[in-house]
């Protein structure tokens, strides 16, 4: 692969720096701020940055906001563990910035949309219309799995998580491409570009904190989550990719499904969801 072919953008980002909750949160910000506004929350060991090729769809005007959630991207904090609540949290400050006025338009990819289904449980208010790619929660655990959890979590907590690195953005590119072989080879070196950073000795590294790969020592109590998508009061749009098999169990909700596409629908189908996510969020102008 060249490492000097990379995908251009028809709409150039900018990068913003705010300082949240003992973070420096990076966030890449495209359009005019005078345009209506949409936040898209990115998934797990992503980047907002990525959001770059549904944006490079839209036929209409919009300011699109896409945070690097903390310890991803070029959000930098200092921790040695990450609390899911947290990140309800730092939503909530960053649409203090974006949507103090209003209730907010949100599209959430994987774990973003996971943190917005419960935000918007918890915060109904601030929260108008929420397009869910890919977030439809996880199966449910045993409780009797705990005892177990917890040694995972202390045993990986004392060896020390790490990422993978690669000898440089071409290699790494050649593996997004292998994990999501419907992007072009210079998409690939884009969003190899987006996720990672080259060392002083020449390696290339993800821009994701290790503590991520660390287990959740809580488990996942689905009943929690259910109850929280039922205090929702925004109207919601379920988006999946048709071989991703993912499954939206939201009775009674609009739901989409895009032919062809996987997990990783802005990689995979970006004109399509760019698409589905305009024609819903235009009625809440």
């Amino acid at each position: 692969m060249n490492n000097d072919a990379t995908y251009t953008p028809l709409r150039p980002g900018t990068r913003r720096s705010l300082d949240m909750r003992q973070v420096r949160y990076n966030v890449t910000e495209w359009g005019d701020p005078a345009a209506p506004t949409f936040v898209y929350l990115h998934g797990w060991a992503d980047t907002g940055e990525t959001f770059q090729f549904v944006v490079d769809a839209l036929q209409g005007d919009w300011h699109v906001v896409a945070p690097d959630w903390r310890g991803f991207g070029r959000s930098v904090v200092e921790c040695s563990s990450y609390w899911f609540p947290d990140y309800l949290a730092d939503l909530h400050a960053l649409l203090d910035v974006y949507s103090p006025a209003e209730p907010a338009r949100l599209v959430g990819h994987s774990m973003g949309a996971n943190v917005v289904g419960l935000y918007a449980g918890a915060m109904p208010e601030r929260v108008r219309a929420f397009v869910n790619v890919e977030g439809f929660g996880l199966a449910d655990s045993d409780p009797a799995a705990a005892p177990q959890r917890y040694r995972q979590w202390l045993e990986q907590a004392q060896a020390g998580p790490a990422f993978l690195t690669y000898p440089d953005m071409g290699a790494l590119a050649k593996r997004i491409a292998k994990r999501n072989p419907l992007l072009t080879a210079t998409r690939a070196d884009f969003v190899a570009r987006a996720w990672a950073r080259v060392r002083d000795d020449g390696r290339v590294e993800l821009r994701a904190d290790p503590q991520h790969k660390l287990p959740n020592p809580v488990l996942y109590r689905r009943a929690e989550a259910q109850a929280c998508w039922r205090a929702m009061t925004a109207d919601v749009l379920l988006v999946s990719g048709e071989t991703s098999g993912f499954s939206p169990d939201q009775d009674g909700t609009e739901a989409v499904e895009i032919a062809g596409a996987g997990h990783m629908l802005h990689f995979d189908a970006p004109d399509a969801l760019a698409a589905t996510v305009e024609a819903f969020l235009s009625k809440y102008l």
